[in-house]
């Protein structure tokens, strides 16, 4: 005979309506006034009652069920969702998807070509090397790609992060030299506009979102030096501010927010390729060193699911490495 399944408390129907509302624990808390391990262990007893795995089967299962209600936004009232298929992304954010990671998988992957001198002379894995032109005038034409309005300046090794449905292209490598050049594209009227422009000109950064700012740390520039400088872009008021150094010069970094926090892997020193991991708090303004990589690599990228951070390839000045590990922040 099948196991009776057992009821869920008022409090835990609440986390699992935030969860199917898309809420991270750290918003869950913040909202219903508890500690993010509190959440954690809600969470633990919902999948344990609900006999499912993820964050995604607990929703899915809870809508299903009519456990959850959410507000229509179309007439404020709330009401019982019934079984229905996935909703459709729209197409402004599958774009912002797709530009994303387009920029990242070439900046992970560029070390790999050949080298040519930079506008200031400066030849090695960290600077700009002009594309190979196309003698033939071939047009490669790809299935399911949209051409969309391009971005005003030419550059690589930039920073590209998505807030609020746009996306912010920030400093990098251009055929001139380094640039600090901050510029926003919005998928919804297909244009581009200009924010101030980062303080101190980078390339070969990341950046990533907590609590509303973008958070670019350290970086390559144009005098072939690495900084600690960790600089912080304001997107409602456009505006630059800077906050604790990182512990060590770094750039060609993978980066990743979890749980409002931020961290930061691998990378290049200004002397070597390194395996550290950093983690920065922003309400007390202080990185502090976590476990290392298992190999010391650059260029290689972060992305996180359910709470954990999976760092994907990288580049040691030898090897373009294949590996996929998966970090726990708690």
């Amino acid at each position: 005979m099948a196991e009776e399944q057992k009821p869920l408390s008022e409090r835990e129907i609440e986390v699992l309506r935030l969860v199917a509302e898309g809420k991270t624990n750290q918003q869950i808390a913040l909202e219903l006034v508890i500690s993010v391990n509190t959440v954690k262990i809600h969470l633990r007893n919902i999948f344990e009652k609900l006999k499912v795995q993820s964050r995604t089967e607990a929703a899915l299962y809870a809508v299903r069920e009519g456990l959850v209600t959410v507000v229509s936004p179309a007439i404020g009232a709330a009401a019982t969702v019934e079984e229905k298929p996935p909703p459709r992304i729209s197409l402004a954010k599958r774009m912002t998807f797709v530009i994303a990671t387009l920029l990242v998988f070439g900046v992970a992957f560029f070390p790999s070509t050949g080298m040519s001198m930079s506008a200031g002379g400066i030849s090695n894995d960290f600077t700009h090397h002009p594309a190979p032109r196309n003698p033939a005038g071939v047009r490669f034409e790809v299935s399911r790609w949209v051409s969309r309005a391009q971005m005003p300046t030419p550059r690589e090794r930039l920073a590209v992060v998505a807030y609020e449905n746009q996306i912010y292209a920030i400093a990098g490598d251009t055929p001139g030299g380094v640039t600090g050049v901050v510029e926003i594209y919005n998928p919804d009227t297909n244009t581009w506009t200009v924010g101030t422009p980062k303080p101190t000109p980078v390339s070969n950064i990341a950046a990533a979102v907590v609590d509303g700012l973008i958070y670019v740390p350290g970086g390559y520039t144009s005098a072939g030096g690495v900084i600690t400088a960790t600089e912080v872009y304001d997107p409602v008021h456009d505006t630059w501010d800077t906050r604790a150094p990182l512990p060590a010069p770094l750039c060609a970094y993978a980066i990743a927010a979890v749980e409002g926090r931020l961290f930061v892997f691998g990378g290049w020193d200004g002397d070597s390729y390194v395996a550290s991991v950093y983690e920065y708090d922003p309400q007390a303004d202080q990185w502090t060193t976590k476990t290392a990589l298992s190999t010391a690599r650059g260029f290689a990228a972060a992305g996180v699911v359910e709470e954990r951070v999976y760092v994907v390839g990288g580049y040691d000045g030898r090897t373009e490495f294949a590996l996929c590990e998966e970090y726990n922040p708690a």
